[in-house]
């Protein structure tokens, strides 16, 4: 959550007002300077104690006395190093989560820094350097056993495995069951032709949408009939698509409820997935690639749908603009931070959703192996695209940012001439084009691979990378062209020499397609180019099948057209 100024204000006058500290706010002068590893000590008990608490967020607030009087601090009076110090504390705690936002508020009396601290994830406790630290009334101690395991064991029953005694088979829509059958089959091939022999009840208790014959929340939020949304009331079962122009006015939107299973197919064709265009500097053969990889659209979605806190009411939006899509679904972010679930690269400890996230394994719409957030990376990467970015500062909400477009084209080029460059440096150096700052030992890595230039912290991607010829010949390797540049080739081609045999079309375009083809595919890639132009009325073969003669079809105009 964001407050404003006169809301800070009003806080701070609460937190004044308290006849003394609690275990989720505390009060220091640090009237010049404070101890680093203090901080952090404090960052990890307020967001543990904020957690059992149940409180938004935990407070570490400096200019304050001990009696609750202001008086001024003079701490990291430059902004940039204020702000600085979210990553310092980020490289050492666990799950990698820092302060929400430190805000500054100017009185008469002096400067007083608030710091605001996310709760702890529910099931993991916050560490500073690999220790838990908790409050004994104003004491900063080790967390103690008992608060330990409250947090690593909430009793927090699963929403989505929730019974719903009103509901019945009936409510459930049969289009939606007939695809998640499909969706089975497709994600359990070897029990294809035992799932035709299940009724629908045997059906979803297999795939563990229903408990003995019991509609679950899970059901009625995948596969239940459009009216059927009430059973869900209180929590809100919505998607929102919205698209917005360049200045961010709204053009139109649309609103999904259940099924799920069949409505993220109709969210995904709400998005206009155009072809985008970017030519390197110098060169006239232009990329040419869909702005997004439909992989990653159904990703994210599915990823908001599974991860959304539904008791908090709100809805799953998408937000489509010029520029790129950004998905918001309410909950934090369990895993605490996107580098740790790239680095692990397995399924996370804990689901806020288990049963849901069962089913929709079942459904084929989410992976368990855990590598689906590492995988929109990759594709990102392998697309020349800036990466996904992961707006965490909010602990109630997740924002996930897919870019739909090139910012910087040095970037671009270090990814067409180094393909071998590993994710984590690639995510370091989205940081740097986004101007995003990095740590000291971050930014000699990416000098160390001569990635980056200028003098820290004020660095930039570097542009002397390879020639714009090697980088036109690495492309064709990576991606080649799309197929209307090929139909070009061959019609200029049969244009200047009246006729192309079919081994002159294959001297024209073999060395031009890409090199992820073997010979036999890029012979058949050019056989169905040759098809697709005979189709289309442009050429025609005026010799025979074992030695065609392909020539311009000229298109004869009736009376009408002239």
């Amino acid at each position: 959550m964001k407050y404003t100024e006169e809301e800070l204000i009003q806080k701070l006058k609460t937190f004044l007002a308290l006849p003394n500290e609690t275990e989720w706010v505390e009060f220091k002068e640090a009237k010049l300077n404070y101890d680093f590893e203090k901080i952090g000590k404090y960052f990890s008990a307020l967001s543990n104690e904020a957690n059992l608490k149940g409180k938004d967020y935990g407070w570490l607030i400096f200019g304050v006395n001990k009696v609750h009087h202001i008086v001024g601090s003079e701490y990291r009076r430059n902004r940039a190093d204020l702000d600085h110090l979210k990553h310092e504390i980020s490289e050492h705690t666990s799950n990698h989560i820092s302060f929400t936002e430190i805000h500054e508020l100017i009185f008469d009396e002096g400067r007083v820094i608030m710091f605001q601290i996310p709760p702890a994830l529910p099931g993991s406790p916050t560490a500073w350097k690999g220790h838990y630290f908790g409050r004994e009334g104003e004491s900063l101690v080790p967390l103690n056993l008992q608060k330990l395991d409250n947090i690593r064991s909430p009793n927090i029953p699963d929403w989505s495995a929730q019974i719903i005694p009103e509901a019945d088979l009936i409510d459930l829509d049969s289009a939606a069951i007939a695809k998640a059958r499909l969706e089975y089959k497709v994600k359990h091939p070897s029990k294809a032709e035992e799932v035709d022999r299940w009724d629908n009840i045997t059906y979803l208790n297999k795939a563990k949408v229903t408990i003995q014959g019991k509609i679950t929340n899970s059901a009625i939020l995948l596969l239940g009939k459009e009216e059927s949304e009430h059973f869900l009331s209180p929590a809100v079962a919505k998607m929102t698509w919205i698209l917005k122009n360049n200045k961010g006015i709204e053009q139109d939107y649309e609103h999904f409820g259940p099924p799920f299973l069949l409505n993220v197919t109709k969210l995904f064709a709400k998005v206009r997935n155009l072809r985008y265009r970017y030519m390197p500097d110098g060169t006239l053969f232009p990329i040419e690639i869909t702005r997004y990889d439909s992989w990653v659209i159904r990703e994210a979605l599915h990823n908001c749908i599974v991860h959304q806190d539904y008791s908090k009411r709100g809805r799953i939006s998408v937000v489509e603009t010029p520029d790129n899509l950004i998905f918001t679904n309410v909950g934090s972010f369990i895993p605490g931070s996107v580098e740790a679930v790239i680095e692990m690269d397995s399924p996370p400890e804990i689901y806020r959703n288990p049963f849901l996230a069962n089913a929709m394994v079942n459904l084929n719409m989410i992976d368990t192996i855990g590598g689906g957030i590492k995988k929109m990376f990759v594709l990102q990467k392998q697309r020349l695209f800036p990466m996904p970015d992961y707006d965490l500062a909010e602990p109630t909400r997740v924002v996930v940012k897919i870019f739909g477009e090139i910012l910087d084209e040095n970037y671009t080029k270090i990814l067409i001439e180094k393909t071998d460059l590993d994710l984590s440096s690639v995510i370091l150096l989205d940081k740097v084009q986004k101007k995003i700052k990095i740590s000291k030992d971050e930014h000699s890595h990416l000098k160390k691979l001569e990635l980056v230039e200028g003098r820290y912290p004020n660095i930039y991607i570097t542009s002397t990378v390879a020639s714009l010829t090697n980088l036109r010949a690495q492309y064709i390797k990576n991606l080649g062209f799309d197929n209307d540049h090929y139909k070009k080739m061959i019609v200029t081609f049969v244009e200047k020499y009246k006729s192309a045999s079919r081994k002159d079309i294959d001297d024209l375009l073999m060395d031009k397609l890409s090199d992820v083809l073997d010979d036999n595919q890029k012979k058949n890639k050019i056989r169905n180019i040759i098809s697709a132009m005979k189709r289309e009325g442009k050429i025609i073969n005026r010799g025979s099948r074992k030695k065609p003669k392909w020539v311009l079809l000229i298109k004869r105009h009736t009376l009408d057209e002239v």
